[in-house]
């Protein structure tokens, strides 16, 4: 599995959200409280928008452990935005390679994945054929995620203007249709799909397994607030509404219970560009 968290609000450093925290995405690395194996590093990802220079994102990935890679390091307290996003990566499907690091990236959409879809090496060369043509050559690595973010495109213009709404309906149709395919091809083992799409003003995210017996891995969305820290302490805190800030992740980055909301397992979070939060329900 793999660690990642998302932020939306007023511009904030890199390393603020990477760094500075006592569990730190890059902490979560080698060392996440919330998963059975601690160790997340085969390779990482960190995406974000410039809107002001150009509406499509900006991505660094690397094979390296996130830890371990000094341009990260670097690079981090130089960089600033209001749309972040950020993965550690512990493979299942695939191979260690920069073209299945997440984020990955298509037109002004970014989306990332902890889980692992069971089934998928019987499923993948059905699910392809399924693509358009210019999805199909778009596809660049061998990962589960990746193909499931393909799915999600054929229902999507990511050139165009979307809504939460668009964004949440296709993401739901691509889900329905995973659903299908792993069923057609008698795969009974459960797959979990906490995913996450945005264009950098809206975000959809889910918490989701397909054994509704079982618990899916944990999926948490900020109250609204300003992200502060010092000294490796860490809170949100209530100020000026323009300096908000709303924040989904894998683990939660400080320790203040009342910072965070565990998302219901098999729902939806929505986040529209006013930072405007709605929980549903996955129904397929």
């Amino acid at each position: 599995m793999c660690r990642f968290l998302a932020y939306r609000g007023t511009p904030i450093k890199l390393d603020k959200l990477l760094y500075r925290p006592k569990n730190s995405l890059i902490n979560q690395s080698f060392r996440a409280r919330e998963r059975e194996e601690p160790l997340n590093g085969d390779g990482f990802g960190v995406g974000w928008y410039s809107p002001e220079l150009e509406p499509t994102p900006a991505v660094f990935t690397s094979i390296q452990p996130a830890w371990n890679n000094k341009n990260l390091r670097n690079l981090s307290p130089k960089i600033r935005s209001g749309s972040i996003f950020a993965h550690v990566r512990a493979a299942t499907h695939g191979r260690v390679s920069e073209a299945n690091c997440h984020p990955f990236q298509y037109g002004k959409l970014l989306f990332m994945h902890n889980g692992s879809i069971a089934g998928f090496n019987v499923i993948k060369r059905a699910l392809r054929m399924r693509l358009s043509d210019g999805i199909y050559d778009w596809i660049k690595g061998d990962t589960d995620s990746e193909h499931f973010f393909a799915l999600i495109l054929q229902y999507l213009d990511a050139h165009g203007d979307l809504t939460v709404n668009h964004m949440a309906e296709a993401y739901i149709k691509a889900l329905k249709e995973l659903t299908e395919l792993l069923n057609e091809h008698s795969i009974d083992r459960p797959f979990y799909l906490n995913g996450l799409l945005s264009d950098g003003e809206r975000m959809v995210t889910t918490r989701y397994v397909s054994d509704e017996k079982l618990e899916p891995h944990t999926l948490y969305h900020s109250g609204r607030g300003r992200f502060e820290c010092d000294e490796g302490v860490c809170r949100i805190v209530q100020g000026k509404p323009e300096n908000d800030c709303i924040m989904i992740v894998s683990e939660k980055l400080t320790d203040v219970a009342e910072d965070w909301h565990l998302v219901p397992g098999n729902h939806m979070v929505m986040l529209d560009k006013d930072l405007s939060q709605s929980v549903k329900p996955v129904k397929l």
